[in-house]
């Protein structure tokens, strides 16, 4: 007699689930970790100067309802962006084969896809957090002195959320390209920090010629969003020396769509240097 053939009863998660596990696991230790603390308390931080200047300087800082969000929202939100992106993408794959978790992880049927994806989306929520907050504080400070919150502050929030979405893409990409968390991280900073706005200076200013294929130049939109009228897209200013200058601001299609194509780009190529590195 033939024994009966035993199916087995252990299914492989799909990937969906693989990719909720993992967002889930990787959140909670992105808001158990320390750098989520430092962050925090750096942004409260921001928050407290620009609340006491806002006191202390009302003509200046605050002198109507959309000049006081120019001024706090426009001038900083994308600094928070950058360390945000920073402290939860910077390390986020580089960390897999610098820690060795990859090399335990991936021979087990983990999709790479899936913790690429899932180590995404826990930086992206722990990042969203950092700017709620931030925008929570905003908020609270133009409402107690003008009472009401200017259309074009909720417009520069979504631009706002958008520049995270694509700042953490191209941080993937670093944290993907690297497997020393200390490189990813140090360059990705170094990058956003100063190579991005010296050759955006030096593009307009020498060689005269929009910077359309910066991501800084397309984060613009946050605080151009918050001039009204808006600025026009080319204008030109004279110098001291009586030289003549082009100068370019982003208009928000242009913005919108430098975003989106940084976004896409760097998470794919990210994810295809992810699929390809192996570990040893």
């Amino acid at each position: 007699m033939t024994a009966p053939k035993l199916e087995s009863t252990t299914k492989v998660p799909s990937s969906l689930t693989q990719t909720i596990i993992i967002t889930k696991y990787t959140l909670l230790d992105y808001i158990r970790s320390r750098r989520f603390y430092i962050l925090l308390a750096f942004t409260l931080l921001i928050s407290v100067l620009l609340t006491a200047v806002a006191a202390y300087y009302p003509s200046d800082f605050r002198p109507d309802n959309l000049g006081f969000y120019g001024n706090w929202w426009g001038n900083t939100a994308t600094f928070v962006v950058i360390l945000s992106a920073v402290f939860f993408g910077g390390d986020a794959i580089s960390g897999e084969f610098q820690n060795k978790t990859g090399y335990f992880g991936v021979p087990n049927p983990i999709r790479r896809s899936s913790i690429y994806v899932g180590k995404y989306l826990s930086a992206f929520i722990a990042s969203t957090v950092i700017l709620a907050i931030f925008a929570g504080v905003t908020v609270g400070n133009g409402v107690f002195y003008f009472g009401s919150v200017p259309t074009q502050f909720v417009e520069s929030l979504l631009f706002t959320w958008l520049y995270l979405i694509a700042a953490l893409g191209f941080t993937f990409f670093f944290s993907s390209l690297f497997k020393n968390s200390s490189y990813s991280i140090l360059v990705t900073a170094i990058v956003f920090l100063f190579v991005f706005n010296i050759v955006d200076l030096l593009v307009q200013r020498f060689a005269q010629i929009e910077p359309w294929f910066m991501i800084t130049y397309g984060s613009g939109i946050i605080g151009n969003i918050l001039t009204v009228p808006y600025p026009d897209h080319i204008t030109t200013a004279e110098t001291l020396r009586g030289v003549t200058r082009t100068l370019y601001n982003v208009t928000v299609p242009e913005g919108l769509a430098i975003l989106s194509i940084y976004f896409f780009v760097t998470a794919i190529i990210g994810l295809l240097l992810f699929e390809r590195k192996e570990f040893n």
